[in-house]
């Protein structure tokens, strides 16, 4: 289970490393602070103050278009990570799977309490026969007695309260599993959605000059191809 911790652990790790969005922040702001929403403004703002009659400032405020969409895309792909991988993977890696763990240590200390105990009132039983105050004697091991059994009884309640957490782990771990399928998913659906944003511009503009694209979806099970042709009037 601990393999299991630190797997998750570093996995979190990396694909926090692998957003360019800050994790945690609203959506607005996540949006403004990604490379590509600044590349689009910067694109945009060029085409603008190069003009209409301009070939390359056409081109610059049509792609600076195009790379807005893909920001907002993206956006939206990494909150979605953020909200179905990254969190659920944070509560398995720093919470359920390190709670469990501290209840095995805390029964560890538990079972040598109560063997502790139990040797205490062993001892003190066998004092009784050989002892001369019997009644004191027997006082001491009646005490010694509860003290064992209390032991016990916490012993009994963390097996309990470990069992029930070791099962719920246990039967999630399709859960689990489903996490890293969420990835993979998602990446793919987003490399659709960008495939998409690029072909719709240049398609849909016949005041540019004739573009040829082609698109390899890399995520499908067969190569998508997007053919993108406009006409320069």
């Amino acid at each position: 289970m601990e393999l299991v911790r630190v797997v998750s652990h570093n996995t979190h790790k990396r694909m926090v490393s692998c957003l360019q969005g800050h994790i945690g922040a609203e959506a607005e702001k996540r949006h403004k602070k990604l490379p590509l929403t600044g590349l689009s403004q910067a694109m945009v703002e060029g085409g603008n103050q190069l003009g209409e009659d301009s070939l390359i400032g056409k081109m610059m405020e049509v792609c600076g278009e195009a790379e807005n969409r893909l920001a907002s895309e993206l956006m939206q792909h990494e909150l979605q990570i953020e909200k179905d991988v990254l969190d659920p993977l944070s509560q398995l890696a720093e919470l359920d799977i390190p709670n469990i763990l501290r209840q095995r240590k805390h029964l560890a200390k538990l079972v040598l309490d109560y063997d502790s105990a139990r040797a205490r009132w062993l001892q003190a039983t066998k004092s009784i026969i050989s002892g001369t105050n019997t009644q004191a004697l027997t006082a001491k091991a009646d005490l010694l007695k509860e003290e064992m059994d209390e032991a016990m009884n916490k012993v009994e309640l963390c097996k309990d309260q470990l069992a029930a957490d070791m099962y719920s782990f246990f039967s999630r771990e399709g859960d689990y599993a489903r996490y890293f399928v969420t990835v993979s998913t998602a990446s793919r659906r987003r490399g659709h959605s960008a495939l998409t944003v690029h072909c719709a511009p240049l398609s849909t503009r016949p005041c540019l000059p004739a573009f040829v694209q082609e698109f390899d979806s890399h995520s499908a099970a067969k190569s998508t191809k997007c053919l993108c042709v406009s006409s320069y009037v």
